[in-house]
């Protein structure tokens, strides 16, 4: 059993590892640009949210892999005016019935100022405890639920890619970087 678990964790380790490359600003400023096309062409109506937007964080590539003990990992950029302001990562650890590996893009909107400078000032801000993130559902006719359109921080998940499936962001911990 102890030989078990050694393995499982090398292989979330490796896993989460390979994706989660310390990547450079231009790196990191491409893949935003190309999440960003990406949640357009998946979303149109998120264009005119993200204009709306006092800053949007872009994650492009969040890796998770599991099994029993998971852990996830990936770094973005927070856009203000459409300009990279800071860099951040985010990084979550879970514990449960899960078995898998996965690679998603997020999306974070912080639609008031307030909400903004609240995530700029934490020195790590974790979703569900320091601010709610309203997961950004489409109702009929492809638009956005108006509860959802009320709420100071949106986000979006999106291009999921794995044998695992989870639209979450509770839990997950955001930290500025450097780059």
């Amino acid at each position: 059993m102890r030989a078990l678990k050694i393995w499982v964790f090398a292989l979330i380790t490796m896993t989460v590892g390979f994706g989660a490359q310390a990547a450079s600003k231009t790196e990191i400023d491409a893949k935003v640009k190309g999440a960003l096309q990406q949640l357009y062409k998946e979303t149109p109506a998120a264009k005119e949210l993200v204009a709306k937007a006092r800053g949007v964080l872009v994650l492009p590539e969040v890796y998770k892999a599991g099994f029993g003990i998971g852990g996830e990992y990936g770094e973005g950029a927070l856009l203000i005016n459409g300009t990279p302001a800071d860099y951040y990562a985010t990084a979550a650890a879970s514990f449960g019935l899960q078995v898998g590996a996965q690679v998603k893009s997020q999306v974070v909107l912080f639609m008031t100022s307030e909400a903004l400078d609240n995530f700029r000032n934490s020195q790590g801000w974790k979703a569900g405890v320091d601010g709610s993130v309203a997961l950004a559902t489409l109702g009929a006719g492809g638009t956005f639920d108006s509860n959802t359109l009320r709420q100071p921080i949106i986000g979006f998940i999106f291009s999921n890619k794995g044998l695992m499936y989870n639209l979450t962001f509770e839990g997950s911990k955001f930290t500025k970087i450097d780059r």
